[in-house]
């Protein structure tokens, strides 16, 4: 037996909303306000999503800054949320490449990865710990595999190499 969806009878489709649940309907300030309540959010990216629903780009950027002044929107947060959310796993090239999609100003905010790259090795040698467990590569195409896999998160080649030889020690960060 089959199911279908039975028809109208006055011949008349629903419309169907395709606007996220809980903001139709919202003034501009209750969306940003809504988005800051869900996770930090760049200015930047706040922008984007607003844009759709805004009269003016004028109209955001004085409601980006009235969010500023009183506190709800803040670069440092985002920043400071950013690596904690990503630094365990991702090592400080992919987290920089993630705050300048985020629209962020390095230059500002770069005694955040400086502080990120003196515990490059150790957060590094604990992603290589969780995917491949304490035993070193035995052969080269296992090496590869495994330099591969930090590089991708950004973890400094450097580093990636010292662990998938198996040499260095965690506590050392040279």
């Amino acid at each position: 037996m089959t199911w279908s969806r039975p028809r109208r009878t006055d011949g008349e489709e629903p419309q169907r909303s395709h606007a996220r649940p809980g903001l139709a309907g919202l003034s501009l300030k209750g969306r940003a306000l809504k988005y800051l309540a869900a996770r930090e959010h760049s200015r930047a990216e706040l922008t984007r999503k607003l844009a759709a629903h805004a009269e003016s780009p004028e109209q955001i950027d004085a409601l980006l800054d009235e969010l500023e002044r009183l506190g709800y929107l803040s670069a440092e947060r985002v920043v400071a949320s950013v690596i904690h959310r990503k630094a365990a796993r991702f090592g400080s090239a992919r987290i920089r490449q993630e705050l300048v999609a985020k629209g962020l100003d390095i230059a500002e905010h770069g005694e955040a990865l400086v502080a990120l790259r003196d515990t490059e090795f150790q957060r590094a040698h604990e992603a290589w710990q969780r995917r491949f467990g304490e035993t070193p590569a035995a052969d080269a195409q296992e090496r590869a595999r495994q330099a591969r896999f930090l590089l991708a998160r950004g973890f400094p080649a450097g580093i990636v190499a010292r662990i998938v030889r198996g040499s260095g020690d965690p506590a050392s960060n040279d």
